[in-house]
């Protein structure tokens, strides 16, 4: 792989420094070239576009795509998709970062969309759809620790070396790698984003059926992290003060406990209507008051 191009400090740069630098802020369409012919700017047919082998990414959100679909055909894709030739094949380009506005191109019906092509290696190309997504807050947990992995297995980097490139610090990095070893039904919750990559962290090194059950609880009682961190729970809401009376009904309640004798209670609730409490502390008191509501003797 490339190495990270260094500063005007001298320090080497990571990708996480943005994608405009690989693709350029100002669009020159149609087809222009610079670098030598490393890189080149032009307009393509959507068939010609692959999608990325390693995107990390693998749900695309229907209606986010639909909207960015109605976005297109008002406006037009105004950010190029950066892609790479593929060996072998003619007219055949794989999508490095922007397979979302791809996609939704071909939603919006377009025929062509701008591309800036770009030499780049499979470890590159990786790493910049990493980029993009954790840049745009795409990924969930457990795409983003999958990707992480990949990374390491597949391209032999180190935690240090992959923080770096992706603009993360090495802990966030060995964080997240740590979500992939809690139970599979625990990872799915982080997927479906049902819990937080805080509160997964909490449960990481638990047996499996602990960490499941803490999960549910954290879910149903809406923890915190930091109270999932100490297994406490949610401090009850206190109830609401009951609405202060106005004077004519407390002069309403006084009349009639001294008609009937028994304390007498109004919670009057506007339009909805109301409760009248009478409280009895003996049966025969009970008697006289239904007997009264009888308009019996």
């Amino acid at each position: 792989m490339t190495e990270a191009k260094k500063g005007e400090d001298g320090r080497h740069r990571g990708l996480g420094r943005g994608l405009s630098a690989l693709i350029g802020d100002d669009v020159a369409l149609p087809e222009t070239k610079a670098e030598g012919g490393a890189r080149s700017q032009r307009t393509l047919p959507v068939g010609f576009l692959r999608p990325n082998r390693f995107q990390p990414r693998k749900d695309f959100d229907g209606a986010d795509l639909m909207s960015l679909a109605d976005s297109i055909r008002e406006k037009g894709v105004l950010q190029p998709i950066l892609v790479r030739p593929i060996a072998g094949e003619a007219d055949a380009f794989e999508i490095v970062a922007g397979e979302r506005r791809w996609r939704a191109a071909q939603l919006a019906k377009l025929h062509d969309v701008p591309v800036v092509v770009r030499e780049v290696s499979d470890a590159e190309s990786l790493e910049l759809a990493i980029v993009e997504n954790i840049q745009r807050s795409d990924l969930n947990p457990i795409e983003e620790a999958t990707a992480y992995r990949e990374l390491m297995e597949k391209f032999r980097y180190t935690q240090e070396r992959m923080a770096a490139q992706v603009g993360k610090s090495r802990s966030h990095v060995a964080n997240s790698l740590r979500l992939l070893t809690l139970p599979l039904s625990v990872q799915k919750l982080l997927w479906e984003r049902a819990l937080t990559a805080g509160h997964g962290r909490t449960l990481v090194g638990l047996p499996q059926k602990v960490a499941e059950a803490r999960a549910l609880a954290i879910m149903k009682t809406q923890m915190s992290v930091r109270q999932a961190e100490h297994g406490t729970k949610p401090k009850p809401a206190k109830p609401e003060a009951p609405a202060r009376k106005d004077a004519d009904t407390k002069a309403l309640e006084t009349s009639l406990t001294n008609v009937l004798g028994l304390k007498v209670e109004i919670a009057h609730k506007g339009s909805t209507g109301g409760e009248l409490k009478i409280a009895y502390r003996t049966l025969e008191q009970l008697d006289d008051v239904i007997r009264r509501l009888g308009g019996g003797a």
